[in-house]
């Protein structure tokens, strides 16, 4: 009754999407990829950016990971971009570039984990997977009322077991897409409209006045806070930019000279770090910007200087140039709000 109930609700409710009107493994995997911490309105566009790029696998393969980091920029969380490129080359190479058949391959491929996995296998070859992501933890601890927390060993157990046991055969991958449907569109994290839901009847967090509460969470997230101080030098229509290598966010990405520190800088402090260091004193300093990531507060600075320093560990590059490298979201809102 619940999978017939959902299937049935996702039938008349269920949003026009590319990537569900295809059993093309690629671009299912391509929309997974996308979607994790990513809304549908904001992945839609660099999916369909990626298609026409990158038509095959084979193609993305083909591709240097700075194009592919440049196609993905401003979607932010960019291991994913990096461990898709990777992902692409190895199916080209160890599997002749047709894509894994079988959950149990799939989920070798970086950067694919039980969840994603489980959606492709599910989504491209109706194989029995259950997925389970954020909206159907939800959906389901709602409706069994379930305290167990969804980010414990336990409780990931739990649930995995139970979304396996409600799953419909042979209409595996339609009822999939109709409970994560349903999480998204009808059994919101916030004031979900319960008086209208078709599952209100036997809905145990409903019946019991424990929607708010539902699902349970034991971990809280701790977030740190990092000054970033960015030095814009240019002389002319040319300024410097360097590549993050390190493994930190933004691996690959390219940025203008960084200075970071732990704690806030006065204008004074960094007027004499900047002279101490290259001779310099910059000739604008911004306001600060806070860039909130999932784990990290990145509080951000801007120096503008009029000449490039001799000694320097970064690049020239002309300002047209910059189209082409891949930059941090938040640079590259700066740069935008800079130019109006």
């Amino acid at each position: 009754m619940f999978a017939t109930i959902l299937i049935d609700w996702y039938q008349l409710h269920k949003r026009d999407l590319p990537w569900r009107n295809t059993s093309d493994p690629y671009k299912i995997w391509l929309s997974e990829i996308m979607l994790q911490q990513t809304r549908v309105d904001q992945g839609l566009s660099y999916f369909l950016k990626f298609v026409d790029h990158y038509p095959t696998i084979v193609d993305l393969a083909n591709a240097t990971e700075q194009q592919v980091l440049n196609d993905w920029q401003g979607l932010g969380y960019y291991s994913r971009a990096r461990n898709l490129h990777a992902t692409a080359i190895a199916v080209a190479t160890q599997y002749e570039g047709k894509f894994p058949t079988t959950y149990a391959e799939i989920i070798q491929l970086k950067g694919v984990g039980a969840y994603t996995a489980a959606a492709i296998a599910s989504f491209a070859f109706n194989e029995p997977k259950a997925v389970v992501d954020g909206n159907v933890y939800r959906v389901l601890a709602r409706y069994f009322d379930t305290s167990t927390p969804i980010d414990s060993t336990q409780g990931k157990k739990e649930f995995q077991q139970l979304a396996d046991e409600l799953l419909p055969h042979p209409k595996n991958a339609v009822y999939n897409q109709a409970i994560m449907e349903f999480g998204a569109l009808q059994c919101v994290p916030v004031n979900p409209s319960c008086d209208t839901c078709v599952l209100n009847n036997n809905c145990q967090a409903y019946l019991n006045k424990t929607v708010n509460q539902r699902p349970v969470k034991t971990k809280k997230v701790k977030v740190r806070n990092r000054y970033f101080y960015y030095a814009i030098f240019e002389s002319e229509n040319n300024t410097c930019i360097q590549k993050r290598e390190q493994n930190d966010i933004w691996q690959h990405l390219y940025e203008f000279p960084l200075f970071e520190t732990t704690t806030s800088l006065t204008d004074e402090e960094l007027l004499e770090y900047y002279y101490r260091n290259y001779q310099l004193k910059p000739a604008y300093i911004s306001t600060e910007i806070k860039h909130v990531l999932s784990h990290q507060r990145i509080i951000t600075r801007f120096l503008h200087f009029s000449e490039i320093p001799q000694k320097l560990q970064a690049f020239v590059v002309s300002k047209d140039e910059l189209v082409h490298y891949p930059l941090p979201r938040l640079i590259e809102k700066y740069l935008e709000n800079q130019s109006k």
